[in-house]
């Protein structure tokens, strides 16, 4: 079978393609392997994130952590944006709005009592993310949730 011919707004993307690690602040976190790929030809891009023995998680989550995580990132030309499916280790599924544009990579979703949009920033030659998370219950009111930092393996 042969596979699609993927959008070119799509390159856009990447820069997040490979193998970071990441630590939330915050909540103590990390690191967490995360990896970026392409699926079906460069169509959608997969990210994989999971922990290993030597990943601090806090205690009070328990069998609770959402770990691992996947979100698969796919573009649709007549809204001109990306949309990302998020999955979890708790069963937790959302949609998010996704853009990455001149180094800046956010994303966000409108949900009935629990808003969130996340910004960050690519640094030091794109080896570096760092950004954060924020939430609401309403829509207009937001504090911040946690920071996160990846940094990508592998660079010296």
């Amino acid at each position: 079978m042969r596979e699609p011919t993927p959008h070119s707004a799509l390159r856009q993307l990447d820069a997040l393609v490979g193998e970071w690690d990441m630590w939330a602040l915050g909540r103590d976190v990390g690191p967490v392997r995360v990896e970026f790929a392409w699926l079906e030809g460069g169509a959608f891009l997969v990210q994989r994130a999971d922990v290993g023995p030597e990943t601090s998680l806090p205690a009070e989550w328990g069998a609770h952590a959402p770990f691992p995580t996947v979100t698969l990132t796919g573009y649709d030309e007549t809204a001109g944006e990306f949309t990302t499916l998020y999955a979890d280790g708790r069963g937790v599924a959302r949609v998010y709005r996704t853009t990455v544009n001149d180094g800046v990579w956010k994303q966000w979703r409108t949900a009935p009592g629990f808003h969130q949009r996340f910004t960050a920033t690519f640094r030091e030659g794109g080896d570096t993310i760092e950004g954060g998370w924020e939430r609401s219950g309403d829509g207009e009111l937001w504090m911040p949730d946690f920071d996160v930092t990846f940094t990508r393996v592998g660079t010296s």
